[in-house]
């Protein structure tokens, strides 16, 4: 990180400590690894569906990420529908935000960081108008290299750059992700493990704690390497605090989350599509959901620690996961019967 952005760091850092403890209102959450600790946490759902739920249309490269600049309102009020709904963490609209693909749009690279910042933000204004009782926490999500090509190679992976190469596209905009003061980095949907790798490298030293998550088929990444082979590549990686799965069947993830905590020994994040499949030749989604938050029981029992959904998993499903994780209510103390000795 430069000294300029370590700077922005420090300042947007003590913003957010300072916007929680306003009038007395909010204290500031304890550190997402503190939380993950001490139980397992409510992630949001597919942000994209929400927004298209609303009325608008993500039919173009830049996704959600174009609404940064058109609509920023309209976001806010999709992570304030999954904070309502149970959510105790949003992930931004910034997964496809990069500034190769708002160069093809005319932003300029000044422009494209405080849009990328601004993610950041909304979903801060967002926690600030959930009602109050509980923290929240923020994941700038950075997707990997193949969102930005938005051609479906973030379901191959294998594009034929180095790890270098490709560590040299992510570490800009994760650094300005960084300075914008979220409380994880979610490195999301990484569809093999080279590209894993490089995101490892772009992450170091930049001084926010991160998660990867992969996008899987089975026992194995999109790009075909055994998830034993993959995981181990953030065993021993300070900075990851979580490691686990997103973007794929439901029916993949009690697995994956099992190897993940075995492999690593940290907790694990999942958070899968609907089920359904989508057609790129059609462009629509096909085939039933097979979501269901009951599954949530069997993948915290093997290691999940930040649970939600991806593609197509709106606030209702997100609201099933908070019920079934929330932990059931301590039964009232029974007075002693007649003739019962007292403790």
């Amino acid at each position: 990180m430069t000294r300029r952005s370590r700077a922005a760091h420090d300042t947007r850092r003590a913003a957010h400590d300072t916007r929680w403890t306003d009038h007395g209102a909010r204290q500031a959450p304890p550190p997402l690894a503190d939380a993950l600790a001490a139980g397992t946490l409510v992630l949001d759902g597919g942000l994209s569906n929400q927004l298209e739920s609303a009325g608008h249309d993500l039919g173009d490269e830049l996704w959600s990420a174009r609404l940064l600049a058109e609509r920023p309102e309209a976001v806010a009020e999709a992570h304030l529908a999954y904070f309502t709904a149970g959510a105790d963490v949003a992930i931004t609209a910034s997964y496809q935000a990069t500034f190769e693909g708002f160069g093809r749009r005319g932003i300029g690279r000044e422009r494209a960081a405080g849009l990328m910042a601004l993610s950041v933000e909304l979903a801060r204004e967002a926690a600030r108008r959930a009602a109050p009782g509980r923290p929240r926490w923020v994941a700038a999500s950075a997707g990997p290299y193949g969102a930005m090509l938005a051609d479906g190679s973030e379901y191959r992976g294998r594009y034929g750059l180095t790890v270098a190469e490709l560590e040299r596209f992510h570490r800009p905009r994760l650094e300005v992700l960084a300075a914008a003061g979220p409380d994880v980095l979610a490195l999301e949907t990484a569809p093999d493990a080279d590209e894993a790798a490089a995101l490892l490298r772009a992450v170091r030293g930049l001084g926010v704690p991160a998660w990867l998550s992969y996008t899987v088929s089975g026992d194995r990444t999109r790009a075909g390497q055994p998830l034993e082979e993959a995981f181990a590549l953030a065993a021993d990686a300070d900075e990851v605090i979580a490691v686990g799965v997103n973007c794929c069947a439901p029916e993949d993830v009690e697995h994956a989350v099992a190897t993940a905590s075995r492999v690593t020994g940290k907790p694990v994040v999942a958070y899968p599509n609907s089920g359904e499949r989508w057609d790129a030749r059609t462009r629509a989604w096909t085939g039933g959901s097979t979501f269901d938050a009951e599954r949530v029981r069997a993948w915290r029992a093997a290691g999940a620690r930040l649970v939600g959904g991806c593609c197509r998993v709106g606030p209702g499903a997100i609201g099933g996961i908070a019920e079934v994780l929330q932990p059931p209510s301590p039964l009232p103390a029974r007075s002693p019967g007649p003739g019962a000795e007292a403790p």
